[in-house]
């Protein structure tokens, strides 16, 4: 009896870290006591907390804290947001291109615009103008954790929208990290992770080993983990960023079971790694990413033009690219969008979607090197272009989510 009461409790707690509110409550008390804890007297520990670096030096992963958060746990928030796109485009919303396009396009747009208002505004300064990629970037983690806070009745496309723009925007930085911010990519590991991805989407298919593999009394993990592993780490070791390695096999995931299963792979993985990704990984790599110490005032922040780029091309480039550029797409092309959405519900997507932190961070790491002024104002930039982008989405997906709920409410009183 007490071990199924024991069993119960664990399988409500799974279930209650499952909730998109819950992981982005969390996601929010870690970004808070981030911010507490670095501007704090105590901010020293923090950074040492960061900087503390372990792991195999011989792979080439002996790493800070950071870094483990940044490129290692949170490839399985990527790895949980790839296996949930393709579900939609073998399932859901996006099996429609007319539909599919429009995300992608708007993604492109919505690093364009950014990157021309930053270079507009730091055209003349090259020590300035060379950070015009971290305006580019989404915060997929912060971006869905604030829309499942505020957005309870939104509908589900909405939310599909977005992990599809984010995610294209997200390989759209870690290309421009790797052409514009990286010294050498190294093509071995790229190569060896691309094979190594081939063998994954092979096991996914379900014939031949694969399915002398089901068929087995030896359990998935014993070869899915320590393949997920070298993955991760080939992709880590070639130079492009990491949390890569996380969406490619989310996108491998088999979505269809096989003769004699109830469900298919990639369910029974999204039903197990979901309340990891909710209730651990993405509280801590707030914990790590959010502690942005405040040095010199907001009045240093506000003179310095590389911060004014980043917090007009997070919160007015991203609404304007966004926005305009989905609305313009489906002007020209056969693109549409979904019927249960409205403009405004884009437009406020599109403010959220100035949630910078972790790639505009990195960006900005690689864009200031040996400026360390220069560097905490744009660190300083992000976070704030980060907070308004979240007040303003907030105001407007609100007033959509109060909107959608008593149209609910009036379609359940008839």
């Amino acid at each position: 009896m007490t071990t199924h009461t024991a069993g119960g409790r664990l399988h409500a707690i799974a279930d209650l870290f499952r909730s998109d509110i819950v992981g982005g409550l969390l996601l929010i008390g870690g970004a808070v006591a981030a911010l507490i804890w670095a501007n704090s007297p105590f901010g020293h520990s923090y950074e040492a907390l960061r900087e503390f670096s372990f792991g195999p030096e011989a792979l080439h992963l002996h790493l800070s804290v950071e870094a483990w958060v940044a490129d290692g746990l949170l490839a399985v928030f990527f790895f949980v947001v790839g296996n949930e796109l393709k579900q939609e485009f073998v399932h859901g919303e996006l099996r429609n291109p007319r539909r599919a396009m429009l995300p992608i396009v708007a993604a492109v747009c919505g690093m364009v615009v950014p990157a021309l208002i930053y270079v507009g505004l730091n055209a003349t300064d090259p020590d300035r103008v060379s950070g015009w990629g971290i305006p580019m970037a989404t915060d997929i983690a912060f971006a869905v954790a604030i829309l499942a806070v505020v957005g309870r009745y939104l509908p589900p496309a909405l939310r599909t929208f977005l992990l599809t723009l984010a995610i294209v925007d997200d390989l759209g930085a870690i290309v421009v990290i790797a052409i514009f911010y990286t010294d050498h990519l190294s093509f071995p590991p790229m190569f060896a992770a691309a094979a190594l991805l081939a063998v994954f989407g092979y096991l996914q298919r379900g014939q031949g080993p694969a399915a002398r593999l089901n068929a087995s009394a030896l359990p998935n993990w014993v070869v899915y983990l320590p393949l997920a592993f070298a993955i991760w780490a080939l992709v880590h070791a070639s130079g492009v960023h990491a949390t890569i390695a996380g969406v490619a096999m989310g996108l491998l995931m088999r979505t269809v079971p096989l003769a004699g299963e109830e469900e298919s792979s990639s369910h029974r993985v999204e039903h197990l790694l979901s309340p990891w990704s909710s209730g651990l990984v993405l509280p801590v790599f707030a914990l790590m990413s959010a502690g942005v110490a405040f040095e010199g005032g907001l009045g240093a922040v506000f003179g310095d033009t590389a911060a004014l780029g980043i917090m007009a091309g997070l919160v007015v480039g991203k609404t304007v690219g966004i926005t305009g550029g989905s609305w313009l797409t489906t002007k020209i092309t056969s693109a549409e969008l979904s019927p249960s959405l409205r403009w405004i519900d884009i437009a406020g997507m599109s403010m959220l979607a100035g949630i910078g932190f972790t790639v505009s961070l990195l960006i900005t790491e690689l864009s200031f090197p040996g400026q360390p002024g220069v560097l905490a104002h744009a660190k300083a930039g992000v976070l704030l272009a980060s907070l308004l982008a979240t007040l303003l989405a907030a105001a407007v997906l609100a007033a959509r989510n109060a909107h959608y709920r008593s149209l609910r409410e009036a379609r359940a009183a008839r």
